[in-house]
């Protein structure tokens, strides 16, 4: 095959997900725009984090944003999920307890 070399002039590697990251963050997703909740979303990759955005509609704030820092990992955790007005909702070491807040909104009562 080919030889991968690096992109000139980039001195430090961009922050990602990882495709099983991504997938259960994109799954979350689809699910809310299914219930109604959700309409758009926006994703970044930068130098020291990537973020992925959810909006209620697309000309407004965002909802909720998922957002991983590698940088954090041994201190407060590498995730975090950050409300519309800036505050850490919830900051940990794992995705599935970040995004439980989320998922309790699908969460349905019904009766027999």
């Amino acid at each position: 095959m080919g030889t991968v070399h690096p992109f000139p002039g980039g001195s430090s590697p961009q922050i990602g997900f990882t495709r099983a990251e991504l997938s259960r963050i994109i799954d979350l997703y689809g699910r809310m725009v299914a219930a109604g909740m959700w309409k758009d979303y926006a994703v970044e990759f930068g130098r020291d984090h990537a973020a992925f955005w959810a909006f209620r509609r697309s000309a407004e704030r965002p909802e909720y944003k998922v957002e991983k820092r590698p940088a954090l990992r041994s201190k407060q955790g590498m995730w975090a999920l950050v409300n519309e007005s800036g505050t850490v909702v919830r900051r940990g070491h794992e995705l599935g307890p970040i995004l439980a807040p989320l998922e309790r909104r699908l969460l349905k009562v019904v009766e027999k």
